[in-house]
């Protein structure tokens, strides 16, 4: 499930779950108490891809990143934020995530986009290369609009869904011992 890349090979901090069936290759590091699910895909080959603390990425989730080029020197990297949760089916390709974020189930997240503190972006969401989305709203549809801001109860489950994820992954990795 780790495979190397030209002498680079994920590091994972403490307390990390990852599902046998996922593959996670090259430069990729995964902060403290996040979790990768069954047949995630990420691909830290051509850029390298940084996911923060309590941070979850559900199954069939593809995560990988943009080639420096002429036109663009440093290509872009994949970078997620604390507390985000990525939902099944997602593909995220070199852009930026904050913290606090649910990405709905089946959105793409495309080549140097931002996304803010505080972000849920709808289930089915295409959101298009070099958007910017702003902190305390909802995103839907495809291409992505903003729909209207956050109320406290959706600002509350953001760090709610995260935390259901690192007890949840605690327990599988109870199992695996």
């Amino acid at each position: 499930m780790l495979r190397s890349y030209k002498g680079i090979t994920p590091t994972l901090e403490q307390g990390v779950y990852v599902d046998v069936s996922s593959v996670l290759v090259g430069d990729i590091t995964i902060g403290r108490d996040s979790s990768i699910w069954p047949l995630v895909a990420a691909r830290g080959d051509v850029n390298y891809i940084k996911i923060g603390e309590r941070t979850n990425v559900q199954d069939g989730s593809v995560l990988h990143l943009t080639r420096a080029s002429k036109m663009n020197p440093n290509g872009y990297p994949l970078i997620i934020g604390d507390d985000v949760t990525v939902g099944h089916k997602v593909m995220l390709h070199g852009c930026t995530l904050g913290n606090r974020i649910l990405v709905g189930m089946g959105a793409i997240v495309m080549d140097n986009v931002t996304v803010e503190d505080d972000v849920i972006i709808g289930g089915g969401a295409l959101i298009p290369p070099n958007k910017t989305l702003e902190s305390g709203h909802l995103y839907v549809g495809s291409p992505a609009k903003k729909a209207r801001p956050l109320n406290e109860n959706e600002l509350a489950f953001l760090k709610v869904s995260a935390q259901n994820y690192v007890q949840l992954k605690n327990e599988y990795l109870e199992e695996c011992k």
